[in-house]
């Protein structure tokens, strides 16, 4: 049986954790001031301009930067999740665009009340050491959360936000299948540009429901970034591919997790 989400929508970021894991790449034992992090996504007359106020790469060192990557792209899988990853550098310099995806034995609504479990995202995605929901109404919530990074030597590094979130509404597809998405737009924090949205896509074997159906969910995220301070994005690629599996790989063994619970407490 289906688990079906009452509350409105969420949204999972790696960026909190990637300014901290760029802090440990680079051997610094810092922390930097609050970062207030708005993500405001839906249709294009409700977004924000980004904020660009970052300074840019002296420019003999980025046009050395860009002649070395030249038409840089990649590609990672893992199987054993049915994870696929790629990043694509972007023609605007030190830009990157990520699309990801991961395999999930559990229907929408097991996924999507993942994702929406706000105050519980810090209990299983490891990075996130607090989650607060701050504000909440029809399509919208307010979080507040906090990224941390072990450093060298016992340090720690935090990353603080306050992330807007906006929701879709659920698509019902040809053939039984059912698609939402969360698309998101930081308007301030640790990136200049930092924009894409999450997809939660199910389809159903067969193309009939009953009452013993299958259900096989795809989990995708699409990412556009540049750092607001310049540091060649192409030293992060690494964490950031990480980060982002880690997230997408923990919200599927949660989500899969709650399936099973709830077809233990409701046997067919």
């Amino acid at each position: 049986m289906a688990v079906r989400s009452s509350s409105s929508h969420g949204l999972l970021h790696p960026p909190l954790r990637l300014l901290a894991a760029a802090a440990a790449s680079s051997g610094s034992s810092y922390s930097i001031p609050h970062a207030r992090l708005r993500l405001a996504v839906t249709t294009p007359s409700r977004l924000p301009s980004p904020i660009s106020s970052s300074p840019d790469p002296p420019p003999d060192v980025a046009h050395d930067e860009d002649e070395q990557e030249g038409q840089h792209h990649k590609e990672e899988r893992d199987e054993r999740y049915g994870f696929e990853i790629q990043v694509r550098k972007l023609p605007k310099r030190n830009r990157r665009l990520v699309r990801a995806r991961v395999r999930v034995d559990a229907p929408l609504d097991a996924v999507w009340a993942t994702l929406t479990d706000y105050e519980g995202l810090a209990g299983f995605i490891p990075g996130l050491s607090e989650c607060r929901l701050l504000d909440q109404s029809d399509c919208f919530a307010r979080l507040y959360q906090v990224g941390e990074q072990d450093l060298a030597l016992g340090f720690k590094f935090n990353a603080r936000g306050t992330i807007d979130c906006y929701e879709g509404e659920l698509q019902l597809l040809p053939a039984g299948a059912r698609r939402r998405e969360i698309a998101f737009n930081m308007i301030d924090g640790d990136f200049k540009v930092f924009e894409g949205n999450w997809s939660v896509q199910e389809e159903v074997d067969g193309g009939e429901i009953s009452a013993d159906q299958e259900f096989q969910t795809i989990l995708s995220y699409v990412v556009e970034l540049e750092p607001k301070l310049w540091v060649p994005v192409r030293l992060l690629e690494g964490r950031i591919c990480n980060e982002i599996k880690t997230n997408l790989v923990s919200i599927r063994e949660e989500a899969q997790r709650i399936q099973r619970l709830q077809d233990k407490r409701n046997p067919c």
